[in-house]
């Protein structure tokens, strides 16, 4: 709609200040964060996990993200990106899963069961725009995204990270997904997994293909300003609707040290 465009400030969701490459760099946004355990005993349909949340209300609510981790992981293994991405104007929710051994399927519907969690029962749904929800993961949990994003449309983003899925075809998804690949990905290799991925999501609105040079399987679980930086950007343009972030993503960054390849249906506008 050319009113966003014409008039950036006309957008209800925007949120902190214009963005450069450094703040997306940096170990953490503009928001201040708190966080909360969520007890598996306490919930039905995942296992539980860690809420991360910004602590100003004044600004009003905030689009949320719920994140799984792979496959015999736990949370922790991704926990560095919790007050990262809420750091940034997000409530992120990082799930347990029922099992360590949960197939994609079964992490998509529990990153699903998180959401309504987080938006119908938690103690910050008050905070959360329960209509602008996205989702994330690595690994089986980066292939549980996908299965998330099919079977809910209504999602306004999805970031595979490294995923992993039997299932290599993708035309039912039409949310805006972000997959980030590791060129070296000795478990989920992209030539089977992601790079198919983002080649048969024929139907989402937008997609990108983020690819970290030289990176393994395991590259999520230390904190990677690259892999941030374009996970805060996807989101602050699709869950927020917040254009001041094409410039991260439209034209597509040429390879260079961190990135062996990139690929984008620009232009998002």
């Amino acid at each position: 709609n050319s009113m966003h465009h014409h008039h950036h400030h006309a957008n209800p969701y925007q949120r902190g200040p214009d963005p450069t490459e450094a703040s997306l760099r940096a170990p953490r946004g503009p928001f201040a964060v708190s966080e909360q355990s969520v007890s598996r005993l306490s919930v039905s349909g995942f296992g539980g996990g860690t809420i991360y949340y910004p602590t100003d209300t004044s600004q009003g609510t905030f689009g949320a993200i719920a994140i799984s981790p792979g496959f015999t992981a736990s949370w922790s293994s991704l926990a560095w990106l919790g007050p990262r991405l809420a750091s940034h104007g997000f409530v992120v929710i990082g799930i347990e899963t029922n099992t360590r051994y949960d197939q994609p399927d079964s992490r998509g519907r529990q990153l699903l069961a998180a959401l309504d969690y987080l938006t119908q029962r938690s103690s910050v749904r008050d905070r959360v725009d329960a209509s602008r929800l996205a989702v994330a993961g690595h690994s089986m949990g980066g292939g549980g995204t996908l299965e998330a994003a099919r079977r809910r449309p209504s999602l306004k983003a999805a970031i595979p990270i490294a995923p992993w899925n039997l299932d290599k075809t993708w035309p039912e998804v039409t949310t805006p997904t972000l997959i980030i690949g590791g060129e070296n990905d000795s478990i989920a290799p992209v030539a089977t997994h992601a790079i198919p991925f983002y080649n048969s999501l024929t139907n989402a609105t937008e997609k990108a293909y983020l690819e970290l040079n030289g990176a393994s399987h395991f590259f999520p679980q230390t904190p990677n300003d690259t892999m941030a930086k374009f996970m805060i950007a996807w989101m602050k343009r699709f869950i927020d609707d917040d254009t001041r972030y094409d410039q991260f993503l439209c034209p597509p960054p040429r390879p260079s040290g961190d990135i062996s390849e990139y690929r984008d249906t620009c232009p998002h506008t």
